[in-house]
């Protein structure tokens, strides 16, 4: 960043104060929460959030330091406030692939096409031999749990996944959100969530690699004692042992 654009120190102090108004606000809320999912409490930890962050980037772009904060990301739902006995429930499922080996996925789809020919509900229209093709046959012949199962042998590889249920008080009417079918989620109406990604196993590799190096460095600590136990266990026995004589000092 340029000189010019770079925050004055007074706007870094301003960014300060409107940290520890936030901190004392979000104490406060917390302090007089009516329940676990007390929304006044969400709205000061997002005030908070969002001030911390304010400042940290202030402070970076000013004096090139950062603070001890870890600013939460977006990715957390807001605390439930739909319906309490909802009379309707939406599923919003997504499922990321990637087309790792092409040629298997067009050997799939043809033969899924060759056989709709020989059944007499096909017309062989050749849609199998492109893979925009072959992945709208496919998709058309098998459910997507089934695709899931089986994504493999279609020569798909798993990326993330992730879905959602969503509570309401009615049933929207039919084709009302055809056109657009994820435009219109309320993240405040989500009941729940299950999301899978390799970024949590990369996770847990690293809690068991810092696992790992913190037992490894157990064992060395005791390594290390048990030897200077030995060579004190054997100073002692020389010194306490009857056997051996003591060597005559010699005169100079």
């Amino acid at each position: 960043m340029s000189d010019a654009a770079q925050p004055t120190a007074a706007e870094v102090r301003a960014a300060a104060e409107a940290v520890k108004t936030a901190l004392d606000r979000h104490l406060a809320a917390v302090e007089r929460r009516s329940g676990e999912d007390d929304p006044a409490v969400y709205e000061a930890f997002n005030e908070l959030a969002a001030a911390a962050e304010a400042y940290d980037e202030l402070l970076y772009d000013r004096y090139d330091e950062v603070t001890p904060f870890e600013i939460p990301g977006d990715d957390a739902l807001p605390p439930y406030t739909g319906p309490e006995e909802p009379n309707a429930i939406s599923v919003l499922i997504r499922r990321d692939y990637a087309v790792a080996e092409p040629q298997r996925l067009l050997a799939q789809a043809q033969r899924v096409e060759a056989a709709d020919v020989e059944a007499g509900t096909g017309i062989g229209a050749g849609a199998a031999g492109t893979v925009h093709g072959a992945l709208g046959t496919l998709f058309g012949e098998y459910e997507p749990d089934e695709i899931a199962s089986r994504h493999k042998e279609f020569g798909l590889e798993e990326g993330d996944s992730t879905l959602w249920v969503t509570a309401s008080d009615e049933q929207p009417d039919p084709g009302e959100w055809l056109e657009e079918p994820f435009e219109h989620v309320d993240p405040e109406q989500v009941v729940c969530r299950f999301d899978v990604s390799t970024v949590f196993d990369d996770d847990l590799d690293e809690d068991e690699e810092e696992d790992e190096d913190e037992v490894e460095g157990e064992i060395d600590d005791a390594d290390d004692a048990d030897d200077a136990d030995a060579v004190e266990d054997l100073v002692t026995g020389l010194v306490e042992d009857d056997d051996i004589e003591p060597l005559d000092r010699t005169e100079r």
